[in-house]
């Protein structure tokens, strides 16, 4: 069966994603730039009974990401979901970061996930189907968080980008908005976030959302 891959796969919401697609039988492949965090979320999905494939690799460094994603196709067969979870959360106010700091965040929040969508997506739209899901966030922008603001607004565009590349052929192009801190026990329970990402998709075509918002309400 061929299954997820989560870029960005560490703990929070990518490994409560990557459990919730394993449980419904997917096998998956993470993808994270740590070994440590690659065994932790390994483990979890390994517990659902699917198999999970631990790949090494930066979002930001365009040959490893493609190799991860060459690495995983051929493991696991062309991917039916890649959900792209990678991002730098920090706060940062107007004037404290230098430019090579907001290059290096926009790299992560917003160019790793263009890259890994011109990869995969083609052969989504080929086959006639499949979906391709960013993990969003910051529905106003917020003055103490400006690069990750700038990110996620570029995350919206993208979505709405890929959706006009890609929709017409199949390739159901999404976001899941998260409007708050991520943490276990909380409105924010990255396993309730993560059943926003398994009803994308499996949405029917005539009733896809391009963006879903948890706003913990």
């Amino acid at each position: 069966m061929p299954g997820a891959v989560i870029i960005g796969a560490g703990p929070g919401i990518g490994r409560a994603v990557a459990r919730r697609f394993g449980r419904e039988g997917l096998p998956v492949a993470l993808v994270a730039r740590t070994d440590s965090t690659l065994k932790a979320s390994a483990a979890t999905v390994a517990a659902t009974g699917v198999r999970a494939l631990p790949l090494t690799a930066d979002a930001t460094d365009e040959r490893s990401l493609h190799a991860a994603l060459e690495e995983a196709a051929a493991e696991l067969g062309p991917p039916d979901v890649v959900v792209y979870n990678a991002a730098i959360i920090r706060p940062d106010g107007p004037g404290d970061l230098t430019v090579r700091e907001h290059l290096d965040a926009w790299a992560v929040n917003v160019v790793g996930a263009l890259v890994a969508a011109a990869h995969v997506a083609p052969g989504m739209a080929a086959r006639g189907g499949g979906s391709f899901l960013i993990t969003g966030g910051m529905p106003e922008p917020k003055r103490e968080y400006v690069s990750l603001s700038l990110g996620k607004a570029g995350v919206r565009t993208l979505v709405e980008l890929l959706d006009q590349e890609y929709g017409p052929s199949g390739v159901h192009v999404a976001s899941v908005t998260v409007a708050g801190p991520v943490a276990p026990g909380t409105a924010f329970d990255p396993d309730d976030i993560a059943e926003h990402y398994w009803r994308l998709h499996t949405q029917p075509r005539d009733g896809w959302d391009r963006e879903v918002l948890h706003d913990g309400s």
